[in-house]
């Protein structure tokens, strides 16, 4: 791990990547310390006030301040994209496992159930399965990550199938060692670097589905603050409020970049074609 960290801060967009994350992580973990305001409180004496000192990023509506709302915010974006992408790879690595090392009747099986899975677009079947329960953080994260687990499977499939039939899989098979030992601790950990890859742009897309939903209304609802939720309360006064947003706009942006460009680095520093230990 720490040959993989050295690794990422040799590459500048790694470096500036992790950089940004690991704000990101402090603002979430800190929030209620690092916000200069109650983010639930509402005074009326200072509604739609433009960024000041007093203010940095401006007031809401409801004249709340929209800094500790989007610190705040930080912690639901972190925490969604986080346990979403736990349970799409945790899902993602069982069947994938499964599929590559039984093969055969299993691996069709799974095969195709992932390839039904892909036919449908991932915003198209959150859309469909969150129709039918009560808008929740809890609910968007199980959503969230029982329908993008398709990708991780794939990638673990791939992974196994080219080593299982490596030399120390053999051993342990001569050994006595049954199916899912060998699966877990022979194999998954030399399939682990794609996963990672995969993992660090999932929680970016996690990230951008939650905010979407947020603004569609049937995400995180208000009045916990959410980088969605400001940025909808902003599409009926951008004329006169523009940082309403403009700025959850951008904490959007930058890091989900963030994370898609720490995944492409990833990609590039765990080489393929490494050392099988």
């Amino acid at each position: 791990m720490r040959e993989l960290l050295k690794e990422l801060i040799k590459h500048k967009i790694g470096c500036a990547s992790l950089i940004v994350i690991f704000i990101l992580v402090v603002l979430a973990l800190f929030a209620p310390y690092l916000s200069p305001y109650d983010p639930f409180e509402i005074n009326v004496n200072e509604i739609l006030l433009p960024p000041s000192l007093k203010h940095p990023l401006g007031t809401d509506l409801l004249g709340r301040d929209v800094l500790s709302r989007m610190i705040y915010a930080s912690r639901i974006s972190l925490e969604v994209s986080l346990v979403a992408v736990g349970i799409s790879i945790g899902i993602g690595i069982f069947l994938g496992s499964l599929a590559g090392y039984l093969g055969g009747i299993v691996d069709q099986i799974i095969s195709r159930f992932i390839d039904i899975m892909l036919c449908f677009p991932t915003i198209f079947l959150i859309l469909a399965v969150i129709a039918y329960l009560e808008p929740s953080i809890l609910t968007i994260m199980i959503v969230i990550g029982a329908t993008s687990w398709m990708g991780v499977a794939r990638l673990v499939r791939a992974e196994i199938m080219s080593l299982k039939e490596r030399d120390f899989v053999l051993i342990a098979r001569v050994y006595g060692a049954g199916t899912f030992r060998i699966i877990f601790r022979h194999l998954l950990p030399n399939a682990l670097p794609p996963v990672l890859v995969s993992a660090s742009l999932g929680l970016g897309q996690a990230i951008l589905i939650e905010s979407a939903l947020s603004f569609l209304g049937i995400g995180v609802q208000p009045p916990i603050p959410s980088w969605g939720n400001i940025l909808i309360e902003g599409k009926e006064t951008l004329e006169i409020a523009w940082w309403l947003s403009v700025f959850p706009g951008l904490a959007i942006l930058i890091t989900v970049l963030a994370f898609t460009l720490l995944g492409e680095t990833l990609q590039e520093v765990l080489n393929p074609k490494r050392e099988i230990r």
